[in-house]
């Protein structure tokens, strides 16, 4: 057993409620959370927090983290250009060798930023998975569309997979799929009951076309086939129109937004305000590490706030309480860890420490809104997942050396393929 002791805790079990519990680990799992007591059990090792703060870790709910290999490789483009012209032919030369050693390195990045769980629309779904487990990490595969039969049969292997790999149904896009395997899409989701996720209304001209295609916009089209009929959700929602917001409302669908990706490609501003407003569900996600270009989940959160501010004119929309309940609760309930959106007994020990000294977090008024405003990877002291510290102090507990190095020579090789 592990114990975490004399520091600072936000379980997020009750919103943005600060405690000074004990957080104990069995296992993989959270046993107690509470004072200090009598009857205390042999440990394995005992944390002091010395005064900072524990929480559950954040959960990427939109990535392609195999795209280490073109950061900076496409920059300074719009989507369609830098999609179509840039990643698509790239992409066509990946092995599944490639994806992961791309997909190890973008893990690397993800425990500097205390993200526990990523979910992540990629090729070569076995080898993220295999990644995944060798590194220690949680990830839910997200499909990227296909012929039905492939989708269920991954639905069904990689749900039974690993403890820390499960898998939704989705699609990478409207524009990028057949109306016959959106049907077949839609037909899986009502058979087997299951959550459908795809890209939706990132730009403008994404729904125009789909518009021009089909009569309606892409989730209008989504719902229409059933894809909703049980749930599920789109990544970046900028360009809603008021029945696609209200078909998010109506079915608690979940909007992912990315505001990093989403600004760097000059996409727009997503109207978050407005949908927590209307009460809808969201989550956050970073995008990849071509389009974003970081895996940075403290820019993401400060991203998410301050550009509501900004869109509305309202420097109190999008506080930081509401922005961190995206990043924690939010992800992990759209990605359907629901063991793993809150540190209370029970729940998955996926947590991450913040070192509350660290000059950026100075001084302490107000934890969540320092998280939030002024928070950088730098404060990150400790990310844990499933009671297993993969990153500690700077170090990981894997060869970080050979996974850059073996990243790096096959980036290289690919591009002169």
């Amino acid at each position: 057993m592990l114990r975490f002791y004399n520091g600072r805790v936000l379980p997020m079990s009750d919103g943005c409620a600060l405690t000074t519990d004990e957080v104990w680990i069995d296992g993989d799992t959270v046993s107690y959370v509470g004072p200090a007591r009598a009857d205390m059990p042999e440990f394995e090792r005992e944390i002091d927090l010395d005064g900072d703060l524990l929480l559950p870790g954040f959960k990427n709910a939109h990535a392609h983290a195999g795209m280490t290999f073109v950061r900076s490789l496409a920059d300074d483009m719009p989507l369609q250009a830098w999609l179509f012209d840039r990643i698509f032919p790239l992409e066509a030369k990946l092995t599944p060798e490639d994806v992961y050693a791309f997909t190890q390195l973008g893990i690397l990045e993800y425990l500097t930023s205390g993200v526990t769980a990523g979910f992540d629309m990629y090729f070569f779904r076995e080898a993220i998975a295999q990644a995944s487990v060798d590194m220690g990490f949680r990830t839910v595969l997200c499909g990227g569309g296909g012929k039905a039969e492939m989708l269920e049969a991954e639905y069904r292997k990689y749900n039974a997979y690993h403890p820390l790999i499960s898998y939704q149904l989705g699609t990478h896009s409207e524009y990028t799929s057949s109306i016959g395997e959106l049907t077949d899409l839609g037909d899986l989701a009502r058979t087997l009951k299951a959550p459908v996720f795809a890209h939706n209304a990132e730009t403008e001209k994404e729904v125009k076309e789909c518009v021009e295609r089909h009569g309606v916009t892409p989730t209008v089209l989504f719902e229409r086939l059933g894809h909703f009929d049980h749930g599920g959700g789109g990544f970046h929602c900028v360009h809603f129109t008021p029945e696609d917001t209200e078909i998010f409302r109506r079915r608690g669908l979940w909007v992912v937004t990315n505001p990093g990706s989403n600004a760097k490609l000059a996409s727009g501003v997503a109207p978050i305000e407005d949908y927590r407003t209307l009460d809808l569900k969201i989550a956050i996600g970073t995008d990849g590490p071509s389009s974003n270009n970081a895996l940075d989940f403290f820019r993401e959160m400060y991203l998410t706030s301050v550009l509501q501010k900004l869109k509305t004119g309202n420097a109190s929309a999008c506080p930081a309480s509401a922005v961190l309940e995206m990043a924690t609760v939010g992800g992990a309930r759209c990605m359907g860890l629901e063991d793993c959106d809150a540190i209370a007994p029970g729940k998955q020990a996926d947590l991450v420490v913040i070192d509350l000294k660290r000059p950026s977090m100075q001084p302490v008024h107000a934890p969540v809104e320092n998280l939030v405003y002024s928070g950088a990877k730098d404060v990150v002291r400790m990310t844990m997942v499933a009671g297993r510290v993969l990153y500690e102090n700077g170090e990981f507990f894997v060869d970080a050396d050979a996974i850059r190095n073996e990243a790096a020579a096959r980036t290289k090789a690919l591009i002169e393929r």
